[in-house]
């Protein structure tokens, strides 16, 4: 039997292409070295468990294609909601879920924990403060149609419940992550850094 999937989605780590708002507060530099970090944290935790098999569902599709380090394949188009359920369709009926890649506060058991739902039921969703997600996940993704997230509204406070109202059926887990999508996360991490001394990928590492 096949092992469940888990596929963390991620950006190209380029110059200026990387979480943008958060650049706009800190400088496409700082930002680049801080979500190369975040990456590097993510998938030392995730691409070595035994449980699942990890994926990287990379963009744009010339990175995933291309001298990426770890096993990856393409988001293709559209919007986010078709390049996920393409994800997850591809996944077939293993159970499959969905997380970014600069969520600094993720753990390995977070993951099982959405594994564990899917157990009961098809849905599973994982909320996050500001309105959105940070994990999704399907017990059979190819039974999903390709519309299935269509009009959901993207990167506003409305996702998650867009989201429930087109999969009713999802459970939603009890724990709230965040990424780090502005200058004023990004500075709560920094400060913790300072009070802590510990350098921020070590932060990032022990987060994760």
């Amino acid at each position: 039997m096949a092992k469940p999937l888990v596929i963390v989605f991620a950006r190209a780590p380029r110059y200026g292409a990387v979480k943008t708002r958060l650049a706009a507060d800190i400088g496409a530099a700082e930002t680049l070295r801080f979500y190369r970090t975040m990456l590097a944290s993510v998938a030392r935790q995730v691409r070595d468990d035994a449980r699942w098999e990890t994926i990287f569902c990379v963009t744009p599709v010339a990175a995933a294609l291309s001298g990426w380090p770890l096993r990856a394949s393409a988001q293709g188009e559209g919007d986010l909601g078709r390049r996920m359920v393409r994800a997850l369709r591809a996944a077939g009926t293993r159970p499959s879920i969905i997380v970014g890649s600069d969520i600094p506060a993720l753990k390995c058991w977070h993951l099982a924990e959405g594994f564990t739902a899917l157990r009961r039921g098809p849905f599973v969703l994982g909320p996050a403060r500001d309105g959105g997600y940070w994990l999704i996940g399907a017990r059979h993704g190819a039974q999903m149609a390709p519309h299935a997230l269509d009009g959901v509204r993207w990167s506003s406070a409305h996702a998650l419940a867009d989201t429930r109202a087109r999969l009713a059926t999802a459970i939603v887990l009890d724990t709230v992550l965040d990424d780090v999508d502005d200058g004023a996360a990004y500075r709560t991490i920094v400060a913790a850094q300072q009070r802590g001394l510990r350098p921020l990928a070590q932060q990032l590492s022990d987060h994760t």
